[in-house]
């Protein structure tokens, strides 16, 4: 591992990360271009198909990080990132061709394996610079997962311009020729502007790179990336139907929303990559899982009304109602005055109202002549109790937890050439397959749970369980850690966080 840092690495890191945003916005391809064609009904898919073209590309450039990160310890970083970039340039041209859902199925399963380049980009970075500067850089890398937010802001205004707003449907097949040649150039470019360097381990067999996956914590690692990126993944496109459903909202204010989210959390990773070698990962990660227990807890009471027996009215003595109006009920001589409903009600949807409001009044539950014994019920009490969650303060709330996770993703991979200095590929890219896999199966699992609760904040339950898990998990260790099982490690990370 290197000590100062060597010539050129800012170069590298440079490249690296441009590869990287290339490489995660053609990710994203699907999300747009999937969308249009079957909103437009160019092809009669159904929603599974449709959900499953838009996750395949995920789930593969996910499975193979771990293979692309041992390839890259191997081999070293020019000669994997720039065949990867080069090789999914030709399922991504021939998407253009296609026209058939396995047409389309295959290529994306081809293109996909763009998602592959983190695990390239990690362990290339890290070998060029010393342990002091490896959280900064590679949160600067990172930072490329912005590329996602340059296809959802690019591909719908390229799409549009190439089928003549819609006029002319065919067009769509220029954009993946489009990002097919960007693929090939970045590629070309890479592989003329970068130096190759491999880590010592690079002698080692495939069957030696794979030892430390026996190790528990590379999953714990892979358990806090599945949190801070997989589930940012998810929220990137779970959250559009969120606001749509539950605040009302058109299409083009949800995806507005939405982007709040997942844009601040892409570019604060370079944030997060210095926290870590400032302050340490460890620290940082305790801040980044409790914030997410917190903001988590906040964001998982849903909008509701919720409506109680409240505070009645009895008689006091024996007699015949002589009255019954909606503000007091006359018995005999005696006049109980009632809270009525018109006072009581509020605009709720007016306004921020930040924490719960109350309604509550009285509706008689005796006619005119009735006759009434002391103590019986004139009238009953009702008690509505309404949380408006609103929009604003829910997007806000959103916004900092999408924060918080930019700066944990760069978090946990600082804790990965801490640990295991030499094996940065094949750790990395284990980590980064689960945390893709989370970008896969978390919203399934949302689906699951908005089905069985019918509550859209059921996500959140999820998200706050997860957040409580790996906080909790990471504390065992570390306490057991001070009680002395490595306290030599101990003792290096708090002289050199």
């Amino acid at each position: 591992m290197e000590i100062t840092t060597p010539p050129g690495a800012n170069r590298m890191l440079l490249m690296n990360t441009l590869a990287f945003t290339v490489c995660f916005a053609a990710w994203m391809l699907n999300g747009v271009l999937v969308t249009f064609l079957s909103i437009n009904q160019v092809y009669p898919w159904s929603a599974t198909e449709i959900g499953w073209l838009m996750g395949i590309p995920v789930l593969t450039g996910s499975v193979f990080r771990l293979p692309a990160g041992m390839l890259t310890d191997k081999y070293g970083g020019r000669p994997v990132m720039t065949a990867t970039l080069i090789l999914c340039a030709i399922p991504m041209y021939l998407l253009s061709v296609v026209d058939s859902f396995w047409g389309f199925a295959l290529c994306s399963f081809g293109f996909g394996l763009v998602g592959v380049s983190f695990s390239i980009g990690i362990a290339y970075t890290s070998v060029w610079f010393p342990k002091h500067k490896q959280g900064l850089a590679l949160g600067i890398f990172g930072a490329g997962n912005a590329g996602s937010a340059l296809t959802t802001l690019i591909a719908p205004t390229l799409l549009n311009s190439f089928t003549d707003h819609g006029a002319f449907v065919d067009g769509w097949r220029s954009l993946p020729i489009v990002y097919a040649s960007v693929l090939l150039l970045m590629g070309i470019v890479f592989y003329l502007t970068t130096t190759n360097k491999k880590p010592l381990s690079s002698a080692k067999t495939f069957v030696e790179q794979l030892e430390p996956l026996k190790n528990i914590r590379v999953w714990r690692f892979g358990l806090y990336y599945f949190l801070v990126f997989g589930c940012f993944v998810a929220f990137s496109q779970w959250l559009v139907p969120y606001f749509v459903n539950v605040y009302y909202l058109p299409l083009v204010t949800a995806g507005f929303l939405a982007s709040l989210f997942s844009f601040p959390s892409g570019v604060i990773r370079a944030l997060g990559g210095w926290m870590s070698d400032h302050f340490g990962g460890r620290k940082v990660m305790y801040w980044v899982l409790g914030s997410s227990v917190a903001l988590s807890l906040l964001l998982m009471v849903p909008k509701m009304e919720i409506t109680s027996p409240g505070k009645g009215v009895v008689a006091e003595r024996d007699g015949v109602v002589s009255a019954v109006n909606e503000r007091s009920i006359t018995v005999g001589d005696k006049v109980y005055p009632l809270v009525p409903r018109s006072l009581a009600e509020a605009p709720h949807e007016e306004g921020i109202l930040v924490f719960p409001t109350k309604d509550s009044w009285q509706e008689p539950s005796v006619e005119v002549g009735q006759e009434v014994k002391r103590r019986e019920l004139l009238a009953k009490g009702i008690t509505k109790i309404y949380f408006q969650a609103n929009v604003w303060i829910f997007a806000f709330l959103v916004m900092v937890l999408g924060i918080v996770w930019g700066i944990g993703k760069a978090a946990v991979y600082k804790h990965i050439p801490e640990y295991f200095p030499e094996e940065v590929g094949v750790v990395g890219g284990m980590v980064g397959v689960l945390g893709g896999l989370g970008g896969f199966f978390s919203p399934i699992v949302f689906g699951y749970l908005l089905d069985t609760t019918g509550l859209w904040t059921s996500s959140w339950m999820f998200m706050f369980f997860l957040s409580a898990v790996c906080l909790f998990w990471m504390h065992a260790v570390i306490q057991k850690m001070m009680r002395g099982r490595e306290p030599e490690l101990m003792r290096k990370m708090e002289e050199h966080p």
